[in-house]
């Protein structure tokens, strides 16, 4: 393992000793916290030629989470490929505020894997739901992550461009949209400039279009003590919170992450 993280070191992945102990685990079908249990000589062939083939994919920046087919959100596994935005902890603040509200039925925008429709249905086994996203291949794995996680009952998950197939009326609106501007793209790791889907990562203009689309409608889909809460990139606070309250929005706010970055703007109260 450790010539393994010698050769993802010299590719440059950030956390080489981590990633290769992970993917040793999932080449051996073994819980991660009992590989380094594992001596050497107790690798069967099989299992060391699918190690070495995981470590060259990873040294070529795949992300791990696509490697090993999930990754860990709010405490529960997805399902994960190349056609979803792999779920990163810094969506959680967002759950956290959601959870803090009083909802029965919820609009999740762009969803992706579903992380956040799904995980907001497993928490609130009353609520129902709504999932859109204009990648097919997104609705599919949305999907199947509600399957797993028995919840497809409660999550209606539609092909839409924003609320093109959006119907009726919801308590939160919730959204994780392509908020990088296209000049950033360049400066972006290779896991996500090359094996993510860009159009989960921008809009191609200046990260801010689809907040102008969601500040601009989502009141015609609100019920009157509904609420709209966005992820921002840590530094669009400002910007995002002036886009809503330009569009009419009566209170606007801003809430930060656990490493205290600017992370979700809410607004409510049309005006």
């Amino acid at each position: 393992m450790a010539a393994a993280a010698g050769r993802l070191r010299a590719a440059g992945v950030p956390d080489p000793a981590r990633d290769a102990r992970l993917l040793l685990a999932h080449a051996a079908s073994v819980d991660a916290a009992r590989v380094t249990l594992i001596a050497p000589e107790e690798i069967a062939p099989e299992v060391a030629e699918r190690f070495d083939q995981l470590i060259s994919l990873r040294a070529v920046r795949v992300p791990v989470s696509q490697l090993i087919g999930r990754r860990a959100f709010y405490g529960r596994d997805f399902a994960i490929s190349r056609d979803v935005l792999d779920p990163r902890p810094e969506t959680e603040t967002l759950i956290d505020l959601a959870l803090g509200e009083d909802f029965t039925r919820i609009l999740d925008l762009g969803t992706g894997s579903g992380c956040i429709l799904v995980t907001l249905l497993a928490e609130r086994p009353a609520a129902t739901g709504l999932g859109v996203d204009l990648s097919e291949a997104a609705c599919l794995q949305a999907s199947a992550n509600a399957v797993q996680h028995g919840v497809a009952d409660r999550a209606d998950i539609r092909q839409s461009d924003w609320f093109g197939a959006v119907e009726g009326r919801f308590d939160l609106i919730l959204s994780n949209p392509p908020y990088l501007a296209a000049e950033e793209m360049a400066d972006v790791s290779p896991e996500l400039r090359q094996h993510e889907p860009e159009m989960a990562l921008t809009d191609g203009q200046d990260g801010l279009s689809i907040y102008r689309i969601i500040a601009a409608e989502a009141q015609g889909y609100l019920t009157p003590q509904g609420r709209v809460m966005v992820e921002i990139g840590w530094q669009q606070g400002e910007a995002v919170q002036e886009i809503f309250a330009a569009a009419g929005w009566g209170r606007v706010t801003l809430a930060h992450d656990l490493d205290g970055r600017p992370r979700v703007v809410s607004a409510d109260k049309p005006a």
